[in-house]
């Protein structure tokens, strides 16, 4: 912005420019047209409300105010000042606060974000959470809370410095950001700790969504060869199963946090099969009981994150899946080193739906879903191609269009058929 001693001339801001053009137009109006004018701008500009012949008289009152500061500082001052002088001095504007607008903004931007994240603030976290829980109660909706923190993050610190600590905590929100939908919050509520806040969304959709956003930021960091498995833990609860108050859903997302810590992380909400609990399980543990439906199979080949997921060799047909413990059931307390690559996530509960475009467009019901395939479930009896299109519908992501090549086929309860089906590129 130009000093009063700049000798070169400069152009008048846009906004200057704006109200000069206003003055001549409101010089040629009709007093009553003016005064309507004038009466819903101070209102838009100064959120104060006046009557029309008073608007003209305060109209009056700063173009006479602007010449005379005009006058005494010998050059020409802008309308707003005078406008500000005026206005301030009837006490209309009882704080006058004259700044640039993008100060302002970065003021407002500082208050309630983190500086090293760029995510929202502790502070911004309590007033949204009573906000969303409140909407939540009052549309009988759901509303669930995950709290989040960096596995191993003092290592990184105490091994390679604070600069690839904080690199690592930068790469945390990222994933958050690429992740969540448009309607989540993601905060940075501590040093370690990250929040989240999911509107309408239900608990096993609240745990797929933490279990991709650690297999995203998995993958991330894999990539800057770290020691010491940097990952993300997490607990969720969500209202109203877990409780009504602020404070009753965080003890209890914070509780589910730390035993996943106690449990050596594995996983409470959905267990996780090992390799090693394949290999021992007895030949009559490998067939899936008719009430309990079996989850797909993990290709060998490790995949990209879907929907876009390269070919990946499918398991044969002969050798299904184990049987998956129900949901809720308690996890093991130390899982074999040797686990299973790719985590199924149980969709049962929701509303996850596959459409087979290319088979009459039949509908089956989405089961569970991994990186390297889903269960569908069937109604009856289905002749189903070898290899065929789908449309998936799943929670958390868009509608994706994939490729699925049938693994095995197996009878469930009540006539339903289970099919396990891999990804193709």
């Amino acid at each position: 912005m130009p000093q009063p001693a700049d000798a070169s001339p400069s152009q008048p801001p846009a906004d200057d420019s704006f109200l000069d053009l206003l003055v001549e137009t409101l010089e040629g109006l009709d007093e009553t047209v003016r005064g309507q004018f004038l009466r819903q701008f101070f209102h838009t500009i100064a959120k104060i409300d006046l009557p029309e012949q008073q608007s003209n008289e305060y109209w009056q009152r700063i173009l006479q105010r602007r010449q005379e500061l005009s006058e005494s500082l010998g050059r020409k001052v802008a309308l707003a000042t005078a406008m500000v002088d005026v206005l301030s001095s009837t006490n209309f504007i009882r704080v006058p606060i004259v700044m640039e607008y993008e100060e302002l903004k970065k003021l407002q931007i500082n208050a309630a974000t983190d500086a090293l994240t760029g995510l929202y603030n502790r502070r911004l976290f309590d007033e949204y959470c009573e906000k969303e829980l409140n909407r939540a109660k009052r549309y009988g909706q759901h509303l669930a809370i995950a709290i989040l923190d960096l596995h191993r993050l003092k290592e990184v610190n105490d091994r390679h410095g604070h600069l690839r600590g904080d690199h690592i905590l930068q790469l945390a929100a990222t994933t958050l950001r690429r992740t969540l939908r448009a309607a989540d919050f993601a905060f940075r509520i501590g040093g370690d700790e990250f929040a989240l806040l999911l509107p309408q969304t239900e608990p096993e959709q609240a745990v797929t969504l933490c279990r991709r956003v650690r297999s995203l930021y998995e993958a991330e960091i894999a990539q800057l060869k770290i020691d010491g498995g940097v990952t993300l833990d997490f607990g969720v609860a969500v209202y109203p199963q877990d409780g009504e108050q602020k404070s009753e859903l965080l003890r209890t997302a914070d509780e589910r946090l730390y035993e996943l810590k106690r449990s050596g992380r594995a996983p409470r909400v959905v267990p996780i099969e090992t390799h090693a609990s394949r290999e021992a399980a007895p030949p009559a543990a490998t067939k899936a009981p008719a009430s309990a439906p079996t989850a797909a199979p993990a290709p060998p080949a490790a995949a990209p994150e879907p929907p876009k997921i390269p070919a990946a060799a499918p398991p044969p047909l002969s050798t299904p899946p184990p049987a998956q413990p129900p949901l809720g059931s308690a996890a093991p307390s130390a899982p074999h080193p040797d686990r299973r690559k790719w985590e199924r996530v149980s969709l049962n509960g929701t509303k996850a739906h596959a459409v087979l475009t290319d088979v009459g467009q039949k509908t089956a019901k989405v089961i569970d879903l991994s990186y390297g395939g889903v269960a569908l479930l069937f109604d009856k009896e289905e002749e189903i191609p070898v290899q065929f299109h789908a449309v998936l519908h799943v929670p958390i992501l868009p509608p994706v269009r994939v490729i699925l090549r049938k693994s095995y086929t197996l009878p469930a309860a009540d006539g339903h058929m289970r099919v396990g089906c891999s990804f193709v590129s």
